[in-house]
């Protein structure tokens, strides 16, 4: 960021820098997701513009997660050596189980 020049008015001052920023988006949460907002944030010690932005990198994270996942179970249910493996362990398990009662 570059240094302000004393001669420079306030205004300007406030703008330098801020170039790369994304728009701001609005939206309407509805009285639950307002209450829910207004609860994380006082939860976390954060204004609510902070809360959301937390809530909504935190959800994307969640679902990167859940979409790797997702694409592992479908390459071992692809996989004939993993499915063939997974079903001795299935018969080993219920063996084991049918022989402890």
């Amino acid at each position: 960021m570059e240094l302000v020049d004393q001669h420079r008015s306030a205004k300007r001052a406030t703008v330098i820098g801020m170039g790369d920023a994304p728009p701001p988006v609005s939206l309407r949460l509805g009285r639950a997701g307002q209450k829910a907002l207004e609860d994380l944030a006082q939860l976390r010690g954060v204004s609510k513009a902070e809360a959301a932005r937390q809530a909504i990198e935190e959800a994307a994270e969640r679902e990167r997660k859940r979409s790797g996942l997702a694409a592992e179970a479908r390459r071992l249910a692809a996989d004939p050596a993993y499915v063939a493996e997974a079903r001795e362990i299935v018969e080993w398990m219920e063996e084991v189980n049918d022989d402890s009662w």
